[in-house]
């Protein structure tokens, strides 16, 4: 199978916030022809599956204002930069569920918006779960609830979860469960 590529000739940086970064980059087509892209550089994240013994999977309720509205999710967030997206797992795990896992390992990733955005999401499967302090950022106002892994996959199927990378990481975990391979 071929392999498809475009060549960046030049980058200008054309806005810098706090969460990214856009540039407008010159590239050439494998055809040799020259496009423009605009690109949203984003450092990425990491979201948990964190399942208990009983099946069930934390999930938080927040208001998304770039969609306008509340939506269902696993505790994620934003890696820091250079930071290891395990730990960003970890710690948003604990920041938004108040979970602390004696497993965290990687469960896949999503590339959200491919066509114009450099963010990775990385997902992780924590098991063995336990209680600690929740200590959510001034700005976060985020409910967790707990549904049991099969409830959680029906609500990808009918559409009541439609965020990206919970939708893949409920739908690996239900694999893997349905497989006999998932841990718990």
């Amino acid at each position: 199978m071929a392999e498809h590529m475009e060549r960046q000739t030049a980058s200008t940086e054309i806005y810098k916030g706090h969460i990214f970064t856009i540039t407008k980059d010159e590239v050439l087509l494998e055809n040799g022809k020259p496009v423009t892209r605009e690109v949203v550089h984003h450092t990425g994240g990491a979201a948990v599956v964190a399942l208990n013994d009983r099946g069930e999977v934390a999930l938080v309720r927040q208001y998304r204002y770039a969609a306008k509205q509340e939506l269902i999710e696993l505790p994620a967030g934003k890696l820091e930069p250079g930071e290891d997206p395990r730990e960003t797992a970890i710690r948003e795990l604990a920041e938004e569920a108040g979970l602390k896992a004696d497993s965290v390992v990687p469960f896949g990733g999503v590339i959200p918006t491919p066509a114009y955005c450099t963010e990775v999401l990385y997902n992780y499967l924590a098991t063995g779960l336990h209680t600690v302090p929740r200590n959510l950022d001034e700005d976060e106002f985020v409910d967790v609830f707990w549904l049991g892994l099969d409830e959680a996959v029906e609500m990808v199927l009918d559409g009541r979860i439609t965020d990206a990378k919970t939708v893949a990481g409920l739908l690996r975990a239900q694999l893997l469960k349905v497989t006999g391979q998932l841990p718990v």
